[in-house]
């Protein structure tokens, strides 16, 4: 099975095109290597202020600069275009531009692009999906050719942690240039081509500001079986594969010592989301009750065979507001059977499915193809649900398939993840919040939006602790989201990749750095 798993990779990234071997002549000229990525699904957009999923998100980081960039260990902000900043008022941040930048068709970046970007993503026309993050800005103004100043309406805590955003070329935008699929960045890589659903070729940039990376180039390979993509590394078909994956590969390539490996806790989570527009998940005791029929220790210690940590509420261990003593609903089906009861669901036919007035409690659990241990965690809930009288059906589609539904709320329970919380506002506000951009479930709390607002304007982080321990409690109670698990991260590569830095967000950018 694993030399045909190994067969059908080969064959696979041969049809898309630019196989290996075509880039070994170009790295041979450069004295140097191409890295092959391994990544679960394709990009859905190479446009920074556009793109929804993590595989756009990693190959923009390297494309495109934003003006800081958050440090791999830390996720401190460190100078990236913006070579310095200073904050006049607790309203106001000032950016001064490194002026040696430029974007790879040669045209040098200024100010002017960066109030292009942030106008864009602004417009609520334009769509961007990370525009909540940025809706308290109110204007973002060129100073000169290198300075930018940024004035919100109100105090802005996070906003440095979000100053990562790529920068995009004004002129090309004006000219009508299709960035979504031919990205024009000024990052350490530079775009050659994207097979979809194949790979994603990027080759280094010569005229980069920080010096040209010694690796020839990236190719980001598409392989969306779990197991196929870390045999397709233990075949040397691939350089690199990271999160997620399957429970028994991590396990087995941990122990394989012909690789370097991360693991380590992830800025992720896995969660439920209840569409409360959904009528009978507008009733908070029917949440309630789902949620405490959920098998959190099976699902984290079975199913994932502990590579993640079971989760206590929406608050993640490694951000600065977490603390263990707000709690999610607990494990119990007859205490869930005994809430359903109070809210009129019984099994009035001796049938043994719940029904109210002719009705038999049913929903849709949607989730995607990709990964395989969300596939056994719906499974799973199935039967349990089925094994106290509670009717579902399964939406399982690949995820560019099923993701236009759920962002138009077209579903009744998800089961999905985040990534990329660098701080509990990035973790909240735009899922929970009832203004909220990715509040695809259509929560509404006015307690709870109070308490996010108040964690964004804060100035202290006592205050901000506060606050997001204050919407924590009524999340909790209320279970819009259910959140699983606390994600882990696991990256295995070659171990001749040096001067690499893991980032537990699953971004590559230290790959401009690394060489073999």
């Amino acid at each position: 099975m694993k030399k045909l798993m190994v067969s059908l990779l080969t064959l696979f990234m041969m049809v898309g095109g630019l196989y290996a071997s075509d880039w070994h002549t170009v790295a041979q000229a450069q004295s140097d290597r191409v890295l092959t990525v391994g990544m679960d699904v394709d990009a859905d957009l190479l446009d920074p202020r556009l793109a929804r999923n993590t595989t756009g998100f990693r190959v923009n980081n390297l494309i495109y600069d934003g003006l800081v960039e958050l440090d791999a260990a830390t996720l401190v902000p460190q100078p990236s275009l913006a070579l310095s900043w200073s904050q006049p008022n607790p309203s106001t941040w000032i950016f001064e531009l490194r002026q040696d930048a430029t974007f790879h068709d040669g045209t040098p970046l200024t100010s002017a692009d960066v109030v292009a970007t942030f106008e864009a993503i602004l417009d609520p026309d334009f769509g961007a999906p990370d525009r909540g993050l940025y809706a308290p800005l109110d204007s973002v103004t060129a100073m000169g050719d290198f300075t930018v100043q940024f004035t919100a309406s109100q105090p802005y805590a996070p906003l440095l942690s979000y100053m990562d955003k790529g920068i995009v070329p004004k002129h090309v935008v004006d000219a009508g240039g299709d960035l979504a699929n031919e990205p024009v960045g000024s990052g350490p890589f530079r775009f050659v081509q994207w097979d979809k659903n194949s790979k994603i070729v990027v080759e280094s940039n010569p005229d980069y500001w920080g010096g040209q990376p010694s690796l020839a180039g990236i190719e980001f390979v598409v392989v969306s079986d779990n197991t196929a993509r870390a045999q397709a590394l233990e075949a040397g078909d691939l350089d690199l594969v990271q999160s997620p994956l399957s429970p028994q590969d991590i396990n087995r390539l941990a122990d394989d010592d012909r690789f370097a490996n991360t693991i380590t806790a992830g800025f992720g989570y896995t969660y439920l989301n209840f569409q409360t527009q959904f009528e009978l998940f507008q009733n908070i005791n029917v949440r309630r009750a789902i949620a405490m029929m959920v098998p959190q220790e099976v699902i984290t210690n079975g199913i994932y065979e502990g590579i993640d940590i079971q989760a206590t509420s929406i608050l993640m261990p490694n951000h600065f507001a977490y603390t263990p003593s707000i709690n999610q609903p607990a494990n119990s089906d007859a205490a869930a059977l005994a809430l359903l009861a109070q809210e009129g669901w019984t099994d009035s036919n001796g049938d043994g499915m719940l029904d109210k007035d002719g009705e038999n409690l049913s929903f849709v659990i949607t989730t995607h193809t990709e990964d395989p241990n969300r596939v056994q965690t719906v499974e799973l809930l199935q039967n349990i649900l089925a094994g106290n009288g509670i009717e579902t059906s399964l939406n399982i589609q690949p995820f560019n398939s099923v993701i236009g539904d759920i962002l138009a709320g077209n579903y009744e329970l998800l089961l999905l993840g985040w990534l990329n919380l660098v701080d509990p506002d990035r973790a909240m506000f735009n899922q929970l919040h009832s203004q909220g951009s990715s509040n695809w479930g259509n929560y509404s709390n006015p307690v709870v939006d109070a308490a996010l607002e108040a964690g964004r304007t804060a100035l202290t982080a006592a205050g901000r602790t506060q606050a997001y321990q204050n919407a924590a409690r009524v999340i909790a109670d209320e279970v819009p989201y259910f959140v699983l698990q606390y994600q882990g991260f696991h990256q295995f590569r070659t171990p001749d990749l040096n001067n690499f830095t893991a980032d537990a967000r699953g971004h590559l950018r230290s790959l401009s750095e690394a060489s073999f």
